[in-house]
């Protein structure tokens, strides 16, 4: 019988994979599931980014590329993610990755030595635990509060700090929650991390979604932070391009250069004609994910003011992401039946809070990226189910 290491015996599907499996069976006997539980945006690729992917293709750009990334894609990532978060960034810090993951994992793994503890924001991304338990580090969660619109208790952080802490993972905004950390907190957790000499990771793959004119500081543009934060991001969520693969990491030139290697000896490079894209998509029109990110708002409050119809139900407007996090603790069920019932009862795919943490109980995630009909058509749905608890 194979057994297997530590490094891969604890890891486990994304909940988001299960219930969609289970929705599809549904389907596959006749059911309309309404999806609300894969975070995938619903509108295609942009016409000008699929135009130049296609058009690199046709030109035959089709070979390898540096393990980091096309020098012209690096450059374009630098020159407009330092715009956008009011700092300088050369080329040379930037690692193009396949998908944003790679940007996540291969710093942990080159940060993160067997026993060092690794804090991380529970509800949070399952791929936050996983990453630290493949480094062979120890996953030390800190809760989202409801009350402080998701962000970090700083109270549990500040306990949860030892001499061990390694690194500080930060999603803002959140997924499952769409909460945004604020200044504050951040400058909490920057003082911290300088004061005892912590890496900080900052997952801001969702900084382009954000409501009602809220601004998203990423916690590397404070003083003294630079250089020791890694930002990850990418093009899945901006621009509709989940299954281009696309995604970098932003990091001090050192760590990048660890990271490259890392990317050479495992994926070799991202695709040449996905970079290619990625440069239009960068340097191109920003209209259409504006007009996407005002479709999201108006989604966004279509189903946060439906789901606080609800009797029991409770559900905050995130600020940014597209997902909505209400709490359900009210009826005593847990998370996890309140997915199933609301698939097999009501035909809509929802994630138990517990997918995303323990702390993670008492709420379900939806996801408002599809369209406007049927946002209305599940709250319905879920208000006669919940009806019948």
């Amino acid at each position: 019988m194979t057994t297997f290491t530590d490094r891969v015996a604890h890891l486990a599907p994304e909940g988001a994979y299960y219930m969609l499996a289970r929705a599809q069976a549904l389907e596959a006997q006749g059911r309309k599931i309404i999806h609300l539980e894969i975070g995938q945006p619903d509108v295609p690729t942009f016409g000008n980014i699929k135009a130049a992917g296609i058009k690199a293709i046709e030109d035959n750009f089709t070979r390898y590329t540096p393990p980091a990334g096309m020098p012209a894609l690096r450059k374009a990532i630098a020159e407009d993610a330092g715009r956008r978060r009011g700092m300088r960034i050369s080329p040379a810090q930037v690692v193009v990755g396949t998908g944003t993951k790679p940007a996540l994992f291969f710093p942990t793994m080159a940060l993160v030595r067997p026993g060092d503890e690794v804090i991380y924001p529970d509800p949070g991304f399952p791929t936050y635990a996983a990453m630290v338990g493949v480094a062979g580090g120890k996953a030390v969660p800190v809760p989202l509060v409801e009350e402080h619109d998701f962000s970090f208790d700083l109270a549990a952080f500040d306990r949860l700090v030892t001499d061990r802490t390694r690194l500080i993972v930060l999603n803002s905004p959140s997924n499952p929650t769409g909460g945004v950390m604020p200044i504050e907190a951040l400058e909490h957790i920057a003082r911290v991390a300088i004061e005892r000499d912590i890496w900080v990771l900052s997952d801001e793959i969702y900084m382009r979604l954000a409501y009602d004119g809220c601004q998203v500081p990423s916690i590397a543009a404070l003083p003294g932070m630079q250089e020791r934060t890694i930002i990850c991001d990418g093009y899945s969520k901006t621009y509709s391009m989940t299954g281009w693969r696309l995604g970098y990491g932003i990091m001090p030139e050192t760590l990048a250069e660890r990271v490259e290697l890392l990317l050479t000896h495992s994926v070799g490079c991202p695709a040449s004609f996905t970079q290619v894209a990625g440069i239009e998509a960068l340097t191109g029109p920003q209209d259409e994910v504006d007009a996407v990110v005002a479709e999201y708002q108006r989604r966004r409050d279509t189903l946060v003011e439906g789901l606080n119809r609800i009797p029991g139900w409770r559900c905050r407007s995130p600020q940014g992401a597209f997902y909505v996090f209400p709490n359900v603790s009210s009826y005593g069920k847990k998370a996890d039946w309140w997915a199933e019932f609301l698939l097999d009862e009501a035909g809509v795919a929802v994630l138990p809070g517990t997918a995303f943490g323990s702390y993670g109980e008492g709420y379900i995630r939806l996801t408002f990226c599809n369209s406007m009909e049927n946002i209305r058509e599940a709250i319905d749905r879920i208000a006669d189910a919940v009806a019948r608890v």
